[in-house]
């Protein structure tokens, strides 16, 4: 009798290290993205407290996929990691290109249009990465995943 394959074994190491400084990062991320809002601009209290919660939720659901994803795929947990990683960089870089960089005649916008796009990437990306994952558990000829 021959023991499982266990794909992920040799990963898992290197998948753990992944998902703690993705947990930095997102908390970072987070923290960042709001102060470099509240430093472009000033808008009355209402819209602060609104576009706060806009910039931050697609922190939060990554915080919140996070935990959830203790049982997801090796590939898919590797994904999410990754995103949560491009989203806080790339997020990072731009508010503070917005905050810090020439004036601009509606900062807002870009307020409003990077967390929209940081929702898009993580949705499609993790999809994917879940079919993907999916697809090679079913697979007849995947010898490794049995």
């Amino acid at each position: 009798m021959q023991p499982e394959a266990n794909p992920e074994g040799r990963d898992s190491g290197l998948l753990h290290l992944l998902r703690g400084v993705a947990l930095v990062a997102v908390v970072a991320g987070a923290v960042g993205s709001l102060g470099l809002m509240l430093r472009a601009g000033h808008p009355p209290l209402f819209l602060r407290v609104l576009f706060a919660i806009w910039v931050l939720s697609p922190f939060v659901a990554l915080l919140v996929a996070n935990v959830v994803s203790k049982r997801w795929s090796f590939i898919t947990r590797a994904t999410l990691y990754s995103v949560i990683l491009f989203l806080t960089v790339g997020s990072l870089a731009i508010y503070g290109n917005v905050a810090f960089g020439p004036p601009r005649p509606k900062p807002a916008f870009v307020f409003l249009v990077v967390p929209l796009g940081s929702w898009l990437l993580m949705t499609i990306a993790v999809s994917i990465a879940a079919f993907v994952a999916r697809k090679r558990r079913n697979d007849p000829l995947n010898t490794t995943m049995r």
